[in-house]
């Protein structure tokens, strides 16, 4: 390991506390706020010529809570370090601060990439304090030379699993390694999956599929990474994968069979985002489907989460599967001696001018039946859009008709009682 990347030693420390006020050390701070300001000019002009989200990823909220910031300062930072030598001037104020750097872009990634991934988890805020103590603690332990002998201690302390040897220190340098490569997992699914959603080349079921296939297979891997960086066998997962295939085989498998039918629906399409269905005397819109359940929404505000197995085992009735048009009907009678033939050509015509009821195909309307009080007469309709209800436009026809029926001053007859005393 060369001088310049291996950490501060007490000697080192000492020297630079009692130079920091001399002429070479006021030029190292003003370089290194020179490349402060430096990045924080380039990332104020990129946030406001780049379009993007608020919770951006790289620009944060404001200028320097996102991880462009800290990523500049740490290039210009470990470029002015290898610079300044050749000046004659010393580095070690940037000793300092790239640690410092370093720190505050693990803390910035994993507090932004936890807060677009999980925006509404609670564990964000305790991640972030956890991150910081880590960060800050390591870029202290860094600086002061402690980092080497605390490290060669925590590998005297070790423990064996099966056959494989662990020590306290792989498992440390394991965890931060599987924060690093899942944040990063989640950062990169979470942009593809953004993406994905947004482009209209496809349809999207199929979009929503590639992004939860992209998201898993990420995790996959960076967990997979995450393993092997902590010392452990890689091959002893074949006996942990048999031995969760027997669980999926004994207690798992209605679980595995929701996921499993979570991602037939996204690829046969055979119910879609946006769909109106009925599941279990249940109707309403489909909001989301996800890998192991599938959300709808009822036109009352109520939500139903419904496990992906049962959208393929039970009967569902799909209303917007290959035509969203829904055909509906109201009954009126009206009395004995009215000219029905007269009219029904009436009725139509009525009926055709409420505004969501279709004119192709239009409504119709039969004598249904010779009923005891009066002919029943029932009214067809046909609608588009069953998403915005059926009690509206049911209520629109039986105004249309009654209007009519007034204006014709044709009777609805009703059952009349007459009470006798004795």
């Amino acid at each position: 390991m060369s001088s310049n990347s291996k950490p501060i030693d007490f000697q080192e420390l000492h020297a630079l506390t009692a130079a920091l006020f001399s002429p070479t050390a006021l030029v190292g701070l003003a370089v290194l706020v020179a490349c402060l300001g430096l990045s924080w000019l380039v990332v104020s002009v990129l946030n406001r010529r780049v379009a993007h989200r608020p919770a951006s990823v790289l620009f944060g909220r404001h200028v320097v809570d996102g991880a462009l910031f800290p990523v500049l300062a740490l290039l210009l930072a470990l470029l002015a370090k290898q610079v300044l030598p050749h000046f004659g001037l010393s580095p070690a104020v940037f000793k300092l601060a790239v640690p410092v750097l370093v720190s505050l872009l693990a803390i910035r990634m994993t507090v932004r990439v936890l807060s677009a991934a999980m925006p509404t988890s609670g564990l964000v805020k305790l991640i972030e304090r956890t991150v910081s103590w880590m960060a800050w603690g390591g870029s202290i332990l860094w600086v002061t030379g402690v980092l080497p002998w605390f490290l060669e201690e925590l590998d005297a302390i070790d423990f064996k699993v099966g056959v494989t040897k662990i020590s306290l220190r792989n498992l440390i340098e394991g965890s931060f390694t599987a924060v690093v490569v899942l944040v990063l997992a989640l950062w990169v699914s979470s942009v593809i999956e953004a993406r994905l959603l947004r482009g209209g080349g496809m349809d999207l079921s199929l979009r929503k599929i590639a992004a939860n296939i992209t998201r898993a297979l990420l995790l996959l891997v960076g967990l997979l990474f995450a393993l092997s960086a902590a010392g452990i066998d890689l091959t002893a997962l074949g006996v942990l994968g048999g031995a969760l295939g027997v669980g999926i085989g004994l207690g798992l498998q209605r679980l595995a069979a929701n996921y499993v039918s979570g991602f037939v629906i996204l690829a046969e399409r055979s119910l879609r985002i946006g769909d109106m269905v009925r599941v279990d005397n249940f109707e309403g819109r489909i909001s989301d489907i996800k890998t192991r359940y599938t959300v709808i929404r009822a036109l009352n505000g109520r939500e139903a989460v419904v496990p992906n197995e049962m959208m393929i085992t039970q009967r569902v009735e799909n209303s917007s599967l290959a035509d969203p048009k829904v055909l509906l009907s109201t009954v009126v009678q009206v009395a004995y001696g009215t000219d029905v033939e007269d009219l029904i050509p009436k009725l139509v015509a009525r009926v055709g001018e409420v505004p969501r009821v279709l004119g192709e195909p239009g409504p119709s309307v039969q004598l249904s039946t010779f009923a005891a009080d009066g002919l029943e007469l029932t009214v067809f309709f046909w609608i588009a859009d069953p998403e915005n209800g059926q009690g509206g436009v049911r209520s629109d026809v039986n105004l249309a008709i009654l209007r009519l029926l007034n204006g014709l001053n044709i009777e609805i007859p009703f059952p009349q009682r007459v009470v006798r005393q004795a």
